[in-house]
């Protein structure tokens, strides 16, 4: 496996999501970032992708657990993950 899983909240099975969608690593990750990264594994993996899976992939790409993301970054993720469910409706 990719050096993905080295990263906090990236365990195997997001690791392998990740992969299939072509985010190999994690420079990738966290060149392409954790929206997009979520969009793709959404279209591409898991339609039911939620907002825990968000958090995960915003806490891998910045090397921290989700506990240790602001309320302010989560806040952003929650009110993002809001609209992009919105449009899809």
């Amino acid at each position: 496996m990719s050096d993905l899983t080295k990263l906090p909240e990236i365990g195997p099975v997001l690791a392998a999501h990740l992969i299939a969608v072509g985010i190999p690593d994690a420079k990738t990750l966290r060149q392409v970032g954790s929206h997009e990264a979520f969009l793709r594994i959404r279209a591409q993996r898991d339609p039911g992708a939620c907002l825990h899976l968000l958090m995960a992939l915003e806490a891998g790409t910045q090397g921290v657990r989700t506990t240790a993301l602001t309320p302010a970054e989560k806040n952003d993720l929650k009110t993002w993950m809001h609209d992009i469910d919105d449009v899809s409706e």
